[in-house]
């Protein structure tokens, strides 16, 4: 199938190069002509580990494309997905600015019947808002459908979740557009959860605050742990082993990032403010998470003593591992708080400190976490890449000032630490 793909950050991008992958010929737009140029020569903006590899076979092959023109990228599409962001307004409300705009401008080129596909993560209803955008914006009489087809790709692993899906959604209102997606989507044999659009658009903000609220909930937990003598590791396991609630999503630690968690959640509390359903549960879930980086500060601090002049070294700056997305990571926050209390922060992630760069100011970016651990009196486990894991201790005590290490991932064994002679503080742990 020809596919149209407005919109070429992480979920777009990732998107477009799968359907790429499947067969299909891809067109990915954006108007960001630098990244596009990159784009063009196989350079990928993002880091996700295989989007590169399959970027550069797709341009080989013809079967992925790169444009800055929304009407070159849609005049022989069958379908056109909208992946823009929909950042969040001071309030909380989604600003789907962006995707008025590219409604506008799909309606003005539109020649033909194409299916227009929410991509992005919007509130309820804005299909019917999109549908009316693009008839007030035709110049031409054609036809045309709107659906709903969330995505559920997380970072890190975003090819393997759109390759091996746990379902597919699709809201739509015809049986033309229903075929279309189902045709698209066949090649993955994945279940396909066939809604209206309104159904759709709320599955997904569903999914994401109920998966944040898990989060929240083994945080509030790892406090009652460590005011008990129990540890969260063991509460966690008890817990995730019961069918009904699943281990998934359940390791306490520094609290939930990302771009979709933060923004998601506090938007379908707006939502629902707005069709007049009060939804505390949510709002706590999002008190819980902010108050969580205030814990770890408060623990750094019970330990230091006085943060002015220290040294902090900080381990990950991602908000998860294996992407360089920083929005509204832990890490950041954390690091912000520590300087406005006179900390000195030195700070090593794999691959993050391009992008933290212009975020952090007056920070040290170390070139390896020996590095980020020399003479410091402290030392931050914030993300838990996988090279954090199998570090040399012994070397690491010898360069460390003080030998504390705060583990926000409960990665390391307290015991073991201990015996190595640290002083380590985890999440919600008592050994």
């Amino acid at each position: 199938m020809n596919i149209c793909v407005i919109g070429t950050g992480y979920v777009g991008l990732v998107t477009g190069t799968c359907f790429a992958e499947l067969g299909n010929k891809v067109v990915c737009v954006d108007i960001d002509k630098s990244k596009i140029n990159s784009l063009k020569k196989g350079k990928v903006t993002i880091y996700e580990p295989g989007l590169k590899e399959l970027v550069k076979r797709n341009l080989r092959q013809k079967r992925l494309l790169f444009t800055t023109s929304i009407k070159a990228g849609m005049k022989n599409a069958q379908i056109i997905f909208i992946a823009v962001g929909t950042p969040p307004k001071p309030s909380g409300e989604a600003d789907l600015t962006y995707v008025e705009n590219v409604c506008c401008q799909i309606a003005n080129n539109m020649t033909s019947y194409k299916l227009i596909v929410e991509k992005s993560t919007v509130p309820i209803e804005t299909g019917e808002w999109v549908e009316q955008i693009i008839k007030q914006n035709l110049k031409r009489k054609v036809s045309f459908d709107v659906a709903s087809n969330p995505e559920f790709l997380s970072e890190g692993s975003a090819i393997d979740d759109f390759m091996h899906p746990d379902r597919i959604v699709i809201g739509v209102e015809t049986k033309k557009a229903k075929g279309l997606l189902a045709e698209l989507y066949r090649p993955l044999r994945a279940p396909i959860i066939v809604t209206n659009i309104k159904s759709a658009e709320i599955i997904k903000h569903a999914s994401n605050s109920f998966l944040a609220t898990k989060i929240s909930f083994i945080n509030a937990i790892s406090n009652i742990c460590e005011k008990t003598g129990a540890d969260v590791i063991e509460v966690a396991r008890g817990m995730g082993m019961d069918k009904r609630i699943g281990k998934a999503f359940l390791n306490a630690g520094a609290g939930f990032g990302g771009f979709c968690f933060p923004k998601d959640l506090l938007a379908f509390v707006h939502i629902c403010e707005k069709l007049g359903y009060d939804f505390g549960l949510l709002r706590e879930v999002d008190r819980i998470n902010t108050e969580q980086k205030a814990v770890i500060i408060g623990k750094i601090k019970q330990n230091l003593q006085d943060l002015d002049k220290k040294v902090v070294g900080v381990l990950g700056l991602s908000f998860k591992p294996n992407t360089d997305d920083i929005r509204y990571a832990p890490a950041i926050d954390i690091i912000r708080i520590l300087q406005s209390e006179g900390a000195k922060i030195k700070a090593y992630d794999p691959k993050a400190m391009k992008r933290a760069k212009k975020e952090l100011k007056g920070i040290q970016f170390c070139k390896s976490p020996y590095a980020a651990a020399e003479k410091s009196d402290c030392l931050i486990l914030i993300t838990e890449w996988n090279e954090f894991k199998e570090l040399d201790f012994t070397r690491i005590k010898k360069l460390l000032n003080k030998p504390f290490i705060m583990d926000c991932r409960n990665i390391y064994d307290p015991k073991k630490m201990k015996r190595l002679g640290f002083k380590y503080i985890g999440i919600g742990r008592n050994k």
